[in-house]
């Protein structure tokens, strides 16, 4: 199956200015994610899609693909993931290469194993789902079986439309949240539905101990502290 991985490495951070070449012990924090997809023996194709020229400069002193520049009317606030990674696959259409699926892989989250990519890639095939993602186990204090919203009059009920709560929580059933370190969509589900996940998606659980989403400078400090006692 040929896969192409794109990692999506816009300029325009608000909340940590510059996060996605900011060093992070000692090297820009889009490489933690670039390495790992660059080992990976399953994907066809590695890129970057920026729109920014320092990033640019950076990834390719890496030895990263940047094969085009995205579009700034691609690289704004508001901008859909859908759009970059359709962008990409047409840029690519463009020059007669056509990919089954797209891997994406986001620079916030820098602390995915080579084992869990490779591993969630063989799972995606051997399922043939529309797609997969990482998943983490949702706390069971946050079990959607136990989440509220507000009815018509004010009160509360059950968020899943169940009208008896749950009173134990072995009785629970395992429920998981995106984490955002991975997702692996066929060509076709993107173009025809432009969607991530079609009508079948396949899960893979990734590791506690290595997930943290980085968008605030509290997460970069999280970030930090987890390498520092990695080290240790």
């Amino acid at each position: 199956m040929n896969i192409l991985a794109i990692i999506p490495a816009r300029g325009g951070s608000k909340g940590i200015p510059g996060k996605n070449i900011k060093l992070l012990n000692g090297k820009p924090l889009l490489a933690y994610t670039s390495e790992i997809a660059l080992q990976s023996k399953h994907l066809t194709e590695v890129i970057i899609s920026t729109e920014d020229e320092q990033i640019i400069e950076v990834a390719k002193s890496m030895g990263i693909k940047v094969p085009f520049v995205r579009p700034m009317a691609l690289a704004q606030d508001n901008t859909p993931t859908i759009d970059v990674i359709i962008h990409a696959l047409k840029w690519y259409e463009n020059q007669n290469i056509f990919f089954d699926a797209v891997c994406l892989l986001q620079v916030t989250s820098p602390f995915r194993t080579l084992e869990l990519l490779d591993k969630a890639i063989e799972k995606f095939i051997e399922k043939n789902a529309d797609s997969l993602v990482s998943v983490q186990k949702v706390p069971h204090e946050y079990n959607p079986h136990w989440t509220f919203e507000v009815n018509e009059g004010g009160n509360l009920k059950i968020a899943t439309g169940e009208t008896e709560i749950i009173s134990r929580r072995q009785e629970l059933p395992t429920t998981y949240h995106r984490d955002g370190s991975i997702y692996i969509t066929k060509t076709k589900v993107l173009l025809k539905e432009h969607s991530l996940y079609g009508k079948s998606t396949a899960f893979i659980e990734s590791e506690p101990d290595f997930y943290v989403n980085i968008d605030t400078l509290q997460d970069w400090e999280k970030a930090e502290e987890m390498i520092q006692n990695k080290m240790k």
